[in-house]
């Protein structure tokens, strides 16, 4: 990892900055990059979009991308909880379990199935995703992957590069309400699940995870 932060705002020049970091050096091991930031940030646009322009650019290379809620927990360990109106805050995701899935991406054993996030029915589909051994660049996006708290922090030495989106909060706050309405929720039950629990949130990706080699600052916000 590198020691002081690089700002980027061009979606071409974050891929150039993480292609010198895959390919520096002769070591063709498994490479992990982690893609961090507050909800409604546009993490799953930037992985996305990264992903078919990193296999452009490393051509010689198997790259994937993988969502980290697919270890939301399910809705009925939240009830059993008393914490399913917290749903996506730190304490309501496996983090130990993905952990286990980040220690077995690193050791590049054979194929390692990961869980998917299904938004439209609330619930992680358990081995959606294929990771073959012959994908050396894995792209793992989700909120807290730089999160400085126990469990969360343990991610950091399998990680070869980081990147954080910052998005201004106002900007934000209108993404994640229009999301609410998206799914349904009136104008006033969309901004109430907004400024209760997506923004505090935010708040706390933004203030308590530690600094990302790369800050990518989309242009068009």
């Amino acid at each position: 990892m590198q020691s002081q932060s690089k700002t980027v705002n061009k979606m071409d020049r974050l891929c150039e900055q993480v292609a010198s970091i895959v390919e520096s050096g002769n070591d063709r091991s498994r490479k992990i990059i982690a893609i961090a930031g507050p909800p409604g940030s546009g993490k799953s646009t930037l992985l996305s979009a990264l992903v078919p322009l990193l296999q452009l650019e490393l051509s010689t290379r198997g790259i994937i991308g993988i969502p980290m809620d697919g270890y939301h927990l399910d809705n009925t360990q939240l009830d059993k909880d008393d914490c399913r109106a917290v749903k996506g805050a730190p304490h309501t995701f496996d983090v130990y379990g993905l952990l286990s899935l980040i220690q077995r991406l690193h050791t590049g054993e054979h194929a390692v199935y990961a869980p998917e996030f299904d938004r439209d029915s609330d619930l992680s589909r358990n081995c959606a995703i294929k990771i073959e051994q012959t994908h050396d660049v894995v792209l793992i996006e989700g909120n807290y992957l730089l999160l400085d708290q126990p469990g969360w922090r343990e991610l950091a030495r399998y990680f070869a590069l980081t990147i954080s989106i910052d998005v201004p909060t106002d900007i934000l706050h209108e993404r994640l309400v229009q999301r609410w309405l998206h799914y349904g929720l009136s104008e006033k039950e969309a901004r109430s699940k907004a400024l209760g629990n997506d923004i505090p949130n935010a708040k706390t990706v933004v203030e308590q995870s530690v600094s990302a080699d790369i800050i990518y600052q989309p242009e068009n916000n």
